[in-house]
């Protein structure tokens, strides 16, 4: 036999890691576990079973909580919040460098049991999730250590309310313990129900760390209890789940005040073009496809690739497939371990069972929870398995011809959490990188993350980010209590006309000014009772208009910081030449003195937007591989803006200004009492370069106008600062599309000061994509 046979015979002999410490320490515990409240584990309660998913056996029984185990884990974790916070940043370091260093000491047993509760490959716990999980803790202690100097005037939210998923439990618990815990935050934490495990294990490192009781605690159970968590009186809601359950939790959150984060589902795009390493990019889509068996939230499950190659591509890939070992999750041979639960398995099969294309699968499986690697092709784009999200290990697959074609496929779904793109063409990858609707984006690579680097979606993927700073502003409010707003009405008077000529404004959409739909006007008057003008009454069919002017204005996007500088600079100057004339009539339409002091304001915000539009930059994570992770600034889209009543002029230029520095465009709903300021101002916009559809203005009541803004799926995020109470109305329309919403929940700003302009505002108008280039070897 020669050397050559020898090789092409040989198999991979089974390398089994030992359950025993796994195991043991699940008896030392009694088999049975309550939760973790106060820093000590309760008795147990009615329980459920968990159950190894590659076997079957029960490991063991986890207490269903009531709602007075979570009220009971609300308030240790209230009582110890002051204290906790008021230790200091440098003083919560020292608690989370020493449950890095836990992590690390009880790496093997976090591992082992990680596996027997979620099926996962040992391997892939081993060497993935629990050093991540380190890396996160120690990450977050180092942001602890500075927090007074990278986060002035910023403090913690509160108690934090956590729901983390079944595919990565530990490591989903550090993404949101640790940012939490840094900034002085404590935490409710509800593992899922399939996999408590690990989570139960941390709580009894966190006992060994000496962490303050009530610091952490974690509650168990199916998904009422998450329900219950988010009706709790916490300040903040993180949760990682499926896009349904997000809407519920948005809507359910709507008008509390609570500050909410949202990671869920994708369809994530692996974009292979005909320059690609193909070889290498068949080892990548393993890893983006049939890690954790698919059940990754941004795995690679829709492939794309180019037509010229995509049979020696498909062939490749089958050929792999086969090579594919699926097996005992314990085996450190295996490539693909066992579903989580059955009910999962038989998801992924119904899903697959009788779809019009073509499947190919890897060859027998074990009996059990284990589905095999399967490859669909022949799929239109309009599939529902090109469209949905099946959380299995299942890749669907197409073709196409162009880059902007790759592109429009790319971007043809409701998600947008991750893309991967490979090419050997560095101009064509970072040229199709930026065009991606996704909140990450891998080149040449798949599955790359780092607590350095900010991870999160766009569209029903979700908002908010976790890693990096962005994930840590996300647990952190500013300082001091913004005051109550109070309503703010409009004068009363008669209903004579105004003067000699009729002054009635209109509506400004696409850059021009157009009479209302409805064909309705407002009378204005000033605080004497006299009448001042007459604005049109804005509807829904006027938003729907302004909204495609925006939509229309997409060039925007693209033009450069410089460009947009300039337009901001010019409108400064116009609105400068006519100070005198605007505020004396913001004078007579408040009843105040301070309209010079609003104009002059006005002026100076637009010329700072102007200033930050080249300056609000992203910047390279320092992330542990030979490349970079760039966390760039990207304009939201579309932003639709309920404009503030204490300062109409004001207002309007602070929130229009730096949305549209950073290359948004705005539909404003000017202030319902004080319109004529907006609808002055826009004699100035249309002398100043701006391009048609970048700023649109209606003027009518905010009331009716919020919920149509918060519910139109071509607006892809809305800001409310209106002293109606319009904030929980934003925030459930809202919650069916999943956009992004900044809203004042009835509090003021001070629109003269700081509060009214800079770093929020820019944040607010940009999302974060991490753009992930490999370099060298």
């Amino acid at each position: 036999m020669s050397i050559r046979d020898i090789f092409e015979s040989m198999d991979y002999g089974p390398a089994p890691e030992s359950a025993g410490d796994a195991l043991t320490w699940i008896v030392d515990q009694g088999s049975r576990f309550g939760h973790f409240i106060g820093g000590v584990f309760t008795d147990p309660g009615e329980t459920f079973e968990t159950r190894n998913p590659a076997t079957g056996e029960v490991l063991a029984e986890v207490t269903q909580a009531a709602q007075a185990d979570v009220d009971a884990a609300v308030a240790a974790a209230r009582a110890a919040q002051p204290g906790w916070e008021a230790l200091g940043g440098p003083g919560r370091a020292r608690y989370l460098y020493a449950l890095a260093r836990l992590v690390q000491k009880h790496a093997r047993l976090f591992a082992v049991l990680e596996t027997l509760d979620g099926g996962k490959p040992v391997r892939e716990a081993r060497d993935i999730d629990v050093p991540l999980v380190a890396r996160h803790f120690s990450y977050h202690a180092g942001c602890a250590q500075l927090m007074e100097t990278q986060l002035p005037g910023q403090r913690a939210l509160g108690v934090c309310g956590q729901i983390v998923p079944w595919n990565f439990p530990l490591l989903m618990l550090a993404w949101k313990v640790a940012p939490a815990l840094a900034t002085g935050n404590t935490v409710v934490l509800k593992p899922a129900e399939w996999t408590s495990l690990t989570a139960l294990l941390f709580a009894d490192i966190c006992r060994q760390a000496g962490l303050p009781e009530g610091v952490v605690n974690i509650v168990t159970g199916d998904g009422a209890v998450g329900e219950m968590i988010v009706g709790a009186p916490v300040d903040k809601i993180a949760f990682t789940g499926s896009t349904e359950v997000g809407r519920r939790i948005r809507a359910a959150t709507a008008g509390t005040g609570k500050a909410l984060t949202l990671e869920l589902g994708g369809k994530s795009p692996y974009i292979v073009f005909e320059d690609a390493d193909l070889d290498s990019a068949v080892e990548g889509l393993v890893d983006a496809i049939w890690f954790n068996g698919g059940q990754v939230c941004c795995a690679g499950s829709r492939l794309l690739v180019q037509e010229g190659v995509a049979e020696a591509f498909h062939d490749k890939l089958k050929t792999r497939m086969a090579k594919l070992r699926v097996g005992d999750p314990l085996d450190k041979c295996i490539d693909m371990g066992a579903i989580v639960d059955p009910v999962q398995r038989d998801r992924i099969a119904a899903l697959v069972e009788g779809c019009e294309g073509e499947v190919h699968r890897a060859g027998p499986v074990p009996e059990g929870c284990f589905y095999p690697p399967t490859l669909i092709t022949g799929l239109s784009a309009a599939s529902p398995l090109m469209q949905e999200e099946i959380f299995g290990p299942v890749l669907v697959s197409t073709t196409f011809r162009t880059p902007s074609e790759a592109v429009q496929l790319a971007n043809g779904t409701r998600y947008g959490l991750a893309a991967s793109v490979w090419s050997e063409n560095i101009n064509t990858a970072l040229d199709v990188a930026p065009k991606l609707a996704a909140g990450v984006v891998w080149v040449n690579g798949a599955n790359m993350f780092d607590a350095a680097a900010p991870f999160g979606g766009v569209r029903e993927s979700g908002f908010g980010r976790e890693g990096g700073l962005d994930g840590l502003r996300a647990y952190t409010r500013d300082e001091g209590a913004a005051p109550r707003l109070e309503a703010v009405e409009p004068f009363g008077g008669e209903a004579a006309e105004p003067e000699p000529v009729d002054r009635t404004a209109k509506l400004y959409i696409g850059g021009r000014q157009a009479r209302p739909d409805g064909g309705y006007a407002r009378l204005v008057h000033d605080p004497e009772g006299r009448l001042i003008g007459q604005v049109p009454i804005a509807n829904r069919k006027d938003l729907r208009n302004a909204v495609e002017a925006a939509r229309g204005a997409a060039g925007w996007a693209g033009a450069t910081a410089h460009n947009r500088a300039q337009v901001l600079f010019y409108i400064g100057e116009n609105l400068s030449a006519r100070a005198g004339e605007f505020a004396e009539a913001i004078d007579r339409m408040t009843g105040g003195s301070d309209g010079a002091r609003e104009v002059a304001a006005s002026v100076d915000r637009l010329f700072s937007a102007a200033a930050w539009a080249d300056k609000f930059e992203g910047r390279v994570a320092p992330v542990p591989m030979r490349g970079a992770a760039l966390a760039m600034r990207e304009p939201c889209g579309v932003i639709g803006a309920l404009c503030p009543d204490e300062a109409p002029l004001l207002g309007l230029v602070s929130v229009m200004a730096p949305a549209i520095a950073m290359g948004n465009r705005v539909v404003l709903v000017a202030s319902e009492p004080f319109p004529l300021a907006a609808t002055d101002f826009y004699q100035v916009l249309e002398t100043s370069d701006v391009p048609g559809g970048v700023v649109n203005i209606l003027t009518g009541a905010h009331e009716e106008l919020a919920p149509v803004l918060g519910a139109h799926f071509d607006v892809e995020a809305v800001w409310s600062f209106s002293s109606s109470d319009v904030s929980g109305a934003v925030e459930r329309a809202a919650a069916e599309s999943l956009k992004r919403t900044w809203v004042n929940h009835g509090r003021g700003r001070d629109w003269f000061g700081p509060a009214g302009e800079g770093r929020a505002f820019l944040e607010a108008a940009t999302e974060v994509k991490t753009v992930w280039i490999p370099y060298g070897a």
